[in-house]
């Protein structure tokens, strides 16, 4: 049974949910299989039209779990897959629609980014905070804000680490929607109305084309960024960088 991640249906919409309040939602390897778990089944529901992928506790996904990458090596990252949920959500065949309040931060906003829309509330924050701790975005972080944002923010956003608010994520294209403040939030009892609407809604109504067309319309350069990110796991300023994150001190990198 799954401990982080439900997922509930209503109607033609699943809707996965990422509950780790105690790390504000932060993605670890348990957490990336279940999330893949729950993808997979609802790919396989025939009555599933669309997915929504969200969050608890007014948090998206604050980031990768750091506490568990620090002593990763590249042979690591390989052998365990840790890029198998973005690929997982980019191969989908049904739509996926990303319901972001609070951060979407590191792996939390690649998570949002490999999704077909995204639909944040208007205080919603969202980053690439990676070169802070030594490493840079590895899932499509710098490929996918690139097709939309454009050369100058990616580069701008990728090599200062700073937050993004929804409304310049709007401007820049990177967010498709906003909606009011608290409304993409999986309420408990008042689930439907926001979420469902988000999915069916805001991606169109699913059940109208081809099941294949999600395949079809898909992208092609999401995984070249991985390669490059796993070697930075062998460099003395990734081991630097998370030391320091976790030991709540400033880093002092020396490029190697």
């Amino acid at each position: 049974m799954a401990e982080f991640v439900r997922s509930d249906t209503r109607g033609p919409v699943a809707v996965i949910t990422i509950s780790r309040p105690e790390r504000r939602n932060a993605l670890n390897l348990q957490v990336k299989q279940e999330i893949v778990e729950h993808l997979q089944a609802a790919q396989r529901d025939p009555d599933i039209a669309a997915i929504v992928l969200t969050g608890d506790g007014a948090y998206f996904v604050a980031g990768t779990d750091i506490a568990e990458m620090e002593t990763m090596t590249p042979t690591d990252h390989v052998r365990l897959a840790t890029d198998r949920v973005f690929h997982e959500i980019r191969q989908s065949s049904k739509p996926l629609v990303a319901a972001v309040e609070g951060y979407a931060l590191g792996g939390g906003c690649e998570l949002a980014l490999a999704c077909d829309i995204i639909v944040a509330a208007e205080d919603a924050m969202f980053g690439q905070p990676e070169i802070r701790v030594g490493i840079m975005p590895g899932a499509g972080g710098t490929q996918r804000l690139l097709r939309t944002a454009g050369r100058y923010k990616t580069l701008l956003w990728s090599l200062t680490g700073d937050m993004i608010p929804a409304s310049t994520a709007l401007a820049s294209n990177m967010v498709s929607e906003l909606v009011a403040k608290g409304s993409a939030r999986a309420r408990r009892g008042d689930r439907d109305p926001d979420l469902r609407h988000a999915a069916a809604g805001r991606a169109g109504d699913p059940r109208g084309g081809p099941p294949g067309r999600r395949r079809a319309a898909g992208e092609c350069t999401g995984a070249r960024a991985a390669p490059v990110r796993e070697r930075l796991f062998d460099t003395q300023d990734q081991k630097e960088g998370m030391r320091a994150f976790l030991e709540k001190r400033k880093p002092v990198y020396r490029g190697r």
